[in-house]
């Protein structure tokens, strides 16, 4: 089955999509690296940034592979992003400076043998499913290398196996306990991340399907649900950065909520009003 994507007037094609959220990504990454220079936690903050960006991109990606006919494979999709892409991202957190790019080639190469397999091997037969689980695996690398930054400070290995200081109560009362168990790893944090990722990147196409479709309002919803993902990670950071660097990052990531929803929100209205016929679901990459 094949679908012809064109780009109409006053959309956005997928490729500057693209483009856009992995330069937008990687730097905001490299930001986080301010906090070594400075040797604050004050810049942690820019890896959420850069996991809404790579989400933005991820929803794009999806709704590109989805307008084949595989609108059910939405949720599939964004766990193949993130189950390929943690592989990526914890392997590259032992290059240091070097982590992110290693991270987005080593997904590249996860995401490109997953593509040939589902089209070679199950016999999807999707002329861009390489091209897309190639992108989705990068996309999913780089949203949890991004949380990672977030919550922990930092994206290199270390950080992420870091033992951590918790207040626990014991028989003897109040006690402060130091464990490996409690670091970002130890603790499954990883793996909540990894949620907060597969459900943000999936959701916004999934919410938007139908005749009234249209990329702004998709693409919004997508930073929201981004934003969304970084107020919980900005409270999980709470435990292993300064306090004032988790403040930074909730306050940053309610403010971009609570814009993007008011946009959103606008947005729904505008389509709602528009929606005049049952057309059909457009397969353009834009509107």
């Amino acid at each position: 089955m094949t679908v012809k994507v064109e780009v109409v007037e006053g959309g956005v094609p997928h490729s500057k999509v693209m483009i856009v959220g992995l330069i937008l990504t990687i730097v905001c990454i490299y930001l986080t690296y301010l906090n070594v220079l400075t040797k604050t936690e004050l810049f942690s903050f820019f890896g959420g940034l850069a996991a809404v960006a790579a989400l933005t991109w991820g929803s794009s990606t999806i709704k590109v592979l989805c307008s084949y006919g595989i609108g059910t494979g939405v949720p599939s999709a964004g766990m193949v992003s993130f189950g390929s892409g943690v592989i990526a991202m914890l392997f590259a957190t032992k290059f240091g400076i070097l982590s992110p790019i290693v991270a987005v080639v080593l997904a590249a190469v996860i995401g490109a043998i997953l593509g040939y397999v589902a089209n070679r091997v199950i016999a999807m037969k999707i002329p861009v499913m390489v091209k897309s689980l190639t992108e989705l695996a990068m996309v999913g690398s780089l949203t949890l290398m991004g949380f990672t930054a977030l919550i922990t400070g930092s994206f290199n290995f270390s950080a992420l196996i870091a033992p951590n200081t918790v207040l626990t109560i014991t028989s003897a009362g109040l006690t402060a306990t130091t464990s490996y168990l409690t670091s970002y790893i130890g603790g499954a944090l990883i793996a909540t991340v990894f949620l907060l990722g597969a459900i943000a990147v999936q959701h916004p196409f999934n919410a938007c399907l139908g005749p009234n479709w249209t990329q702004d309002r998709m693409l919004m919803l997508a930073v929201e649900c981004g934003f969304i993902s970084m107020i919980v990670a900005s409270l999980m950071s709470m435990p292993f950065v300064r306090i004032d660097a988790a403040i930074i990052s909730l306050i940053v990531s309610i403010i971009g909520w609570y814009y993007t929803y008011a946009k959103y929100f606008e947005l729904s209205k505008r389509d709602a009003a528009a929606w005049l016929d049952l057309s059909p679901i457009p397969e353009q990459e834009g509107h």
